[in-house]
């Protein structure tokens, strides 16, 4: 039997992992240390704990731990690639490129360029939720510093084609910039092989603490500091190290190093009933963006003839994320679904599931007999307009 409230939103934050609770617990009271205390031994351990976790994160990634800039997450990781890339570009470029579908902090970045005479371009995605990639290649010029597409999105978890997008923005000299907040610890990646410049991700997305990210930074990648004075990590963003943080980070990625593979295959398990289930169950269902190109633990349908926010209300004990466009006077689209849909063909009443390393199959069956019974009801008494 299920436990209730059942958490279904891991693609806002995930519980860390008691591992890595533990591994962090020595670093607030005993290893206590500024890393940056060069002259005594809390500071040597505590500096030593630090380029431990460097070296883990890098792991994962496939790159080098010096190639590994600590942050506090992936929004400031994206401003930093961002705005670090426009400081330091070249005199002849002046432009940026991203997707429809980004992370605010990397739409939002792109675009307040525009304000120190930059331009951006925003590139559609099809209905599947993928980058076309024709369309990219017709904007990417030589004027191009940059082109920042996400890795996986953080509503339909749509899948990118990372080396074909770096293909695109290396054949014009242009550096690539991908946002894998929820990418990394779901599917393997490999800065190198993939030709990716600079990506972006947070602890809090994958079982670790909140309020700690990085940046990988390609080795001769031109990067303008984000924030300066003091010289840490070395002169690229300066600031006291998160040192609790920056070592659940590492261990977290120490953890999907290793169970990564098993995990992930266990979650498209428990997605794939999930989606059969209200299939059978509930009907009238449709899959926001293609389900060949998704994170393993995301779900994301819309439901027919039903009212958004009397749905919400209804699951009440089921933490999900809605993204739809409700028949509610105050609720808006989200810019990813009406760059999947169009602003006309939004569904109603849209639901992200997000899955991870807690969900159980008796989370899944009570989601969807829960689902199945609101909806019914929803449909036989209050039908969206």
């Amino acid at each position: 039997m299920s436990r209730t409230p059942v958490y279904l939103d891991y693609h806002a934050t995930t519980p860390v992992d008691p591992r890595v609770v533990e591994a962090m617990l020595p670093y607030f009271t005993e290893v206590f240390g500024n890393p940056a205390s060069s002259s005594h031994q809390w500071g040597w351990k505590a500096q030593e704990a630090v380029e431990q976790a460097r070296r883990r994160v890098a792991a994962l990634l496939g790159g080098t731990a010096r190639e590994i800039v600590f942050t506090s997450g992936a929004t400031e990781s994206n401003n930093f690639a961002i705005k670090g890339v426009a400081s330091s570009a070249p005199a002849g470029r002046r432009h940026v490129v991203c997707s429809a579908i980004e992370h605010k902090s990397v739409l939002e970045g792109c675009r307040n360029l525009e304000t120190s005479g930059w331009e951006c371009t925003v590139v559609p995605v099809q209905r599947d939720g993928r980058i076309d990639l024709e369309a990219l290649a017709g904007v990417v010029t030589e004027e191009t510093a940059l082109v920042s597409i996400m890795a996986a999105n953080n509503e339909v978890g749509v899948l990118q084609p990372l080396a074909d997008i770096a293909a695109i923005a290396h054949a014009k000299g242009a550096l690539f910039h991908t946002d894998a907040a929820q990418f990394v610890g779901k599917i393997p990646v490999d800065v190198q092989a993939e030709g990716i410049d600079l990506l972006s991700l947070t602890g809090h997305k994958m079982c670790g603490p909140k309020g700690c990210g990085a940046l990988y930074i390609r080795r001769g990648t031109e990067l303008a500091p984000l924030i300066i004075g003091g010289g840490h990590e070395r002169g690229m963003r300066s600031g006291t190290l998160n040192v609790p943080g920056i070592v659940g980070l590492g261990y977290a990625c120490l953890i999907d190093r290793r169970e990564m593979a098993e995990e992930s295959a266990r979650l498209a398990v428990l997605r794939n009933r999930l989606l059969d289930g209200l299939r059978q169950r509930v009907g009238g269902i449709t899959v926001s963006g293609s389900m060949e190109h998704r994170l393993p633990n995301n779900l994301h349908v819309g439901f027919d003839g039903v009212d958004g926010s009397a749905l919400l209300i209804g699951i009440s004990d089921i933490a999900v994320s809605s993204g739809s466009a409700c028949s509610s006077a105050s609720a808006t689209p989200s810019h990813v679904l009406l760059a999947l849909f169009g602003p006309d063909h939004v569904p109603s009443a849209t639901i992200r599931f997000g899955l991870g390393r807690q969900t159980t199959a008796a989370d899944i069956d009570y989601a969807i007999e829960k689902f199945a019974a609101v909806v019914k009801h929803l449909r036989e008494t209050t039908p969206a307009h």
